[in-house]
């Protein structure tokens, strides 16, 4: 059995799969926000839980918000920033007593879409979480690309390609968290959306509340979603133009933005190196369960 958890900023979620991947059981709890020992002891209740349930042990691999430094063996990057500089791996398995596989979660998500998703069979496959942040995972072969770093992908923490002068107005005023400013993520995670919109319209609403409302004629919801959109092509551009992967693959709330799926190949080819560009831009296979399929395969294919 394959037990994988995606640890995420508001929810953390557990699935067990057997060998063929039929899920045998999925549960998803609160993020303890703020709180290292109580994130430990979350993962460790959902993870014996599982176990409970299917009455058999598996092995363990765990998505997260950030990524295992090869130099410290500690957590970094994390925009879940308690976990930043801690021993993860090394504590959850000591807690465990046995070993467990640690990616990142956009690299997890790539994975599973990999597998047998939106980009199965599919040599590069580059897959990205716009959610509460903004990431980006390669799967080349169907196994995680991670890089020298362990950082290939995260496309959210380089600068929005080709800003215009509203853009240069926004990356002044709002910073990200990472410490610099104009980072992709402050403009195209659901927060950066949320955030555009609250500035045109002076509302504070979820994303899924202002896509419903460009559907009914809201204008302020319609300009930023345009913007949003536009700022998603340049990106994205950015990324094919550097490994020009043979799909992408779009998760995390955004992604059930249906109309992306039209404008997103029609914006591309404005920003893409040459003025060509036909790179599908597919949703998620397994929604907003990708992730922690994908790391429930980490020991397996990772």
């Amino acid at each position: 059995m394959y037990i994988g958890i995606d640890l995420g900023g508001t929810k953390t979620e557990v699935i067990a799969l057997d060998p063929a991947g039929g899920e045998q059981y999925r549960y998803r709890v609160p993020t303890p926000r703020d709180d290292y020992a109580a994130t430990l002891a979350t993962i460790c209740d959902l993870i014996l839980g599982a176990e409970r349930a299917v009455g058999e042990q598996g092995s363990i691999g765990i998505g997260i918000p950030g990524t295992v430094s090869r130099m410290t063996g500690k957590i970094k990057n994390a925009n879940s920033v308690w976990l930043n500089g801690r021993p993860f791996r090394q504590d959850l398995g000591a807690l465990l007593g046995r070993p467990i596989t640690v990616a990142n979660d956009a690299n997890c998500l790539a994975i599973s879409e990999a597998t047998d998703g939106a980009g199965a069979g599919e040599e590069m496959v580059f897959a990205v979480i716009i959610g509460t942040g903004c990431g980006g995972g390669l799967a080349v072969n169907g196994r995680v690309y991670a890089g020298h770093n362990g950082i290939a992908g995260e496309w959210g923490h380089n600068p929005l390609p080709w800003p215009d002068e509203t853009e240069l107005q926004y990356q002044r005023e709002v910073p990200c968290y990472c410490g610099k400013t104009g980072c992709n993520e402050t403009f195209i995670s659901g927060t950066g959306f949320a955030t555009a919109y609250r500035r045109l319209s002076g509302a504070s609403l979820s994303g899924e509340d202002i896509a419903r409302r460009a559907l009914d004629g809201d204008a302020h919801a319609e300009l930023a979603l345009r913007q949003y959109e536009h700022r998603l092509a340049k990106a994205l551009a950015g990324v094919i133009n550097t490994v020009d992967p043979r799909v992408i693959v779009l998760g995390g709330g955004m992604s059930n933005v249906d109309r992306l799926y039209t404008t997103l190949p029609a914006l591309l080819p404005q920003w893409v190196f040459g003025g060509e560009c036909d790179t599908p831009v597919r949703k998620a296979r397994h929604g907003d369960s990708s992730g922690v399929r994908g790391a429930a395969w980490l020991p397996r294919i990772g």
